[in-house]
């Protein structure tokens, strides 16, 4: 044990670990903002005024192809692929949806995951360098040269909140950024959810006409094309 803890801290492998894990996370951070904020986004309202529109003209071949031109945007995917099945019963849009969905899920979801376990883990390298630095300390109170005791316990107690500090100054900007991007995965998710909905209530209600006539125009028992009746008539009657 001893001889771990001596090559972990002459060799720094604890501040090595922390800066890895460091640099591990701003690529991450970088990846997935480029991604959430510039390559996903999109103005959704403005996007589905036109979509709705066409579909209340019965355009759905130019909803299409605007869709296609902006697919790399999941919700432009998804309204795509609900179009696509919009002549099918309801069951196949439903079902369009639910196969769209699982499509750009992963996508808006990858590697965001990784970022929560590089803020835990680097905490906890940082506790490692900190209850390193202790035992250093307290072996130099206890079995040092008395001359050595105070160098040595200098050392452990710089090398225990070096490890502290080190841990939480990539722990603490990561989880930030973390909490920033995992609120815009969710927005994404719930736009995703609220204008596919819109537009699937679109679709089934497109051809709906209110009935505007009478249900029984003609009382029953009485010939529509029967010739009206003079007044004599109805006296002989």
């Amino acid at each position: 044990m001893d001889a771990l803890m001596k090559l972990v801290v002459d060799w720094y492998m604890i501040d090595i670990a922390i800066g890895l894990m460091g640099l591990f996370g701003v690529a991450l951070m970088f990846e997935r903002s480029k991604a959430l904020y510039f390559d996903y986004a999109l103005d959704a309202d403005s996007f589905m005024a036109k979509i709705m529109k066409w579909v209340e003209d019965d355009k759905i071949d130019e909803a299409i192809t605007y869709c296609a031109a902006n697919e790399k945007k999941p919700l432009a995917h998804v309204v795509k692929r609900i179009l696509e099945r919009s002549d099918r019963d309801d069951k196949a849009i439903d079902q369009s949806l639910d196969i769209a969905a699982s499509e750009v899920a992963p996508k808006l979801t990858k590697n965001l995951s990784y970022l929560s376990m590089v803020s835990n883990v680097v905490t906890l390298i940082g506790l490692f360098g900190t209850v390193v630095g202790l035992i250093m300390s307290f072996k130099a109170v206890s079995f040092a040269d008395p001359s050595q005791k105070q160098s040595l316990l200098a050392d452990g107690i710089s090398l225990a909140m070096h490890a502290t500090a080190a841990g939480l100054l990539v722990a603490i900007p990561v989880m930030i950024v973390y909490s920033f991007l995992h609120s815009k995965q969710g927005r994404l998710f719930n736009e995703i959810d609220q204008h596919s909905n819109k537009l699937i209530e679109g679709l089934r209600s497109r051809d709906y006409k209110h009935f505007g006539g009478t249900a029984y125009p003609t009382p029953i028992g009485i010939d529509k094309n029967a010739k009206p009746k003079t007044a004599n008539q109805i006296k002989t009657v």
